[in-house]
């Protein structure tokens, strides 16, 4: 079997000032991989974002509304939220706290200053779930 066409997928975040989301992409260890004007590609290990700065008075097709979350899976939670948590808490960024959900994730969400909504989260692994 062939391990098809398809790559990966990269959400596109329409943001309404392109330097507040890149410093708030820092504080999650997101880099720039390039920048120009109002666009940038920021990447993290396997997973990478576009932005686009856009505002309802410069026609974009899609201007910024918050209403999009974006889950990034990973491999260990744990490790992720003790590196950025820190950061996230000086910068005063609003975030959950590392939880068990019961659907079987364990998972800390962050909001980003547009309204989008970061989620790291990864399965539970069996031995740990409750009940």
């Amino acid at each position: 079997m062939s391990a098809g066409n398809i790559a990966q997928i990269t959400p596109f975040m329409h943001v309404p000032d392109i330097n507040a989301a890149l410093s708030w992409f820092s504080l999650l260890g997101f880099k720039p991989a390039f920048r120009a004007d109002n666009y940038a590609y920021v990447s993290r290990d396997t997973v990478s974002v576009r932005v686009l700065e856009s505002t309802q008075e410069d026609c974009a097709p899609f201007p910024p509304h918050g209403g999009f979350a974006y889950y990034v899976d990973v491999r260990d939670v744990l490790v992720i939220f003790d590196e950025i948590a820190p950061r996230l808490r000086r910068a005063g960024v609003e975030f959950h706290e590392l939880k068990d959900q019961e659907y079987g994730q364990r998972e800390f969400m962050i909001r980003a200053p547009d309204g989008n909504v970061f989620v790291f989260g990864q399965a539970i692994p069996e031995g740990e779930k409750n009940g």
